[in-house]
């Protein structure tokens, strides 16, 4: 294990994931998102097919136990992306970023429902306070009081931001049934695949051609995406996961940077007391999987063996 590698792998990854998600926003207002999902997922394969071929795991990688589970898999996914590119170009991209923040804190709580994963007293009371920090994200454009018109754009974006976010907790429950059969590299592939064939039938509901400089950027965002998806996979060779879990934070730093930049969007303070919060009960959920981590390991070293 390498852990500085490991951890500089990811903050390149999610720095690259934050300028992919530009891309998209930036063709947001006349691209649908479903458009925006193909071109996302197709260019991301040629990257991720050179990577498998490098690794030489193109004829053992893409091997499958359970095919039915890479469909689910990539349904849940797709509806996740999709739901993420519509709110982006809905609500400024530092607060897509903030609700996105979500996820993790539904997975703890979709692993105890669906996987039968034990949740004790510290994991749940951090769910709680993050998600709390997730109402107040939200609570500006939910509610009449905070100001909101509840058939506003905003407010349509904040609810998608929001099931892209459970989609996505939903998606990482599916993918760890899938890593039980079948490796990594089957799980990214399939994903890619099988998102550009579902985002086809978006087709009939209003592609449009695009301009040059769409085109540019909606290609753009699938070969960045698909660097990233290579940076943030080799992350995990080099560290364990708990080591390099926090920086996913960092997408929070780019967002705003890109968001001030870029968009000319000017975070709130209400958003960054939520994201505090967020960030806060995410890192106390990794920490505390790191150390029960920890005691597991030791167990097993202390278990005589055979």
């Amino acid at each position: 294990m390498t852990p500085f590698r490991g951890i500089a792998l990811k903050l390149v990854s999610i720095f690259l994931f934050s300028i992919m998600a530009a891309c998209i926003k930036a063709a947001a207002e006349h691209v649908p998102p479903g458009q925006a999902v193909f071109f996302r997922s197709l260019f991301a394969m040629p990257i991720i097919f050179m990577w498998l071929a490098h690794r030489g795991e193109l004829r053992t990688g893409l091997k499958v136990k359970n095919p039915m589970g890479h469909f689910w898999r990539g349904l849940i996914g797709t509806s996740a992306m999709a739901m993420g590119f519509a709110a982006l170009g809905l609500l400024p991209l530092p607060e897509v970023t903030a609700i996105g923040y979500a996820a993790p804190l539904l997975t703890v709580i979709f692993a105890a429902m669906f996987l039968g994963e034990r949740v004790r007293l510290f994991r749940l009371t951090a769910v709680g306070i993050g998600l709390v920090g997730v109402i107040i994200v939200l609570y500006p454009r939910l509610t009449i009081l905070g100001g909101a018109d509840p058939y506003s754009v905003a407010t349509l974006g904040a609810f998608l931001a929001l099931g892209s976010a459970a989609f996505r907790a939903l998606a990482q429950i599916h993918i760890r049934k899938l890593v039980q059969t079948d490796q990594t590299s089957a799980i990214v592939f399939y994903f890619s695949l099988t998102a550009t064939g579902l985002s086809l039938l978006t087709l009939p509901f209003g592609w449009v051609i695009p301009t040059s400089t769409e085109a540019v950027l909606l290609v753009s965002a699938g070969l960045i995406g698909g660097i990233a998806q290579i940076f943030l996979t080799s992350a995990y060779r080099f560290a364990d996961a708990s080591t390099v879990a926090p920086f996913d934070y960092a997408s929070m730093l780019f967002a705003i940077a890109i968001g001030y930049f870029i968009f000319e969007e000017v975070p709130t303070g209400i958003m960054l007391a939520g994201v505090s919060l967020i960030i806060t009960a995410g890192i106390f959920i990794i920490w505390r999987e790191r150390q029960l981590g920890l005691k597991r390991g030791s167990r097993q070293t202390l278990t005589p063996q055979g």
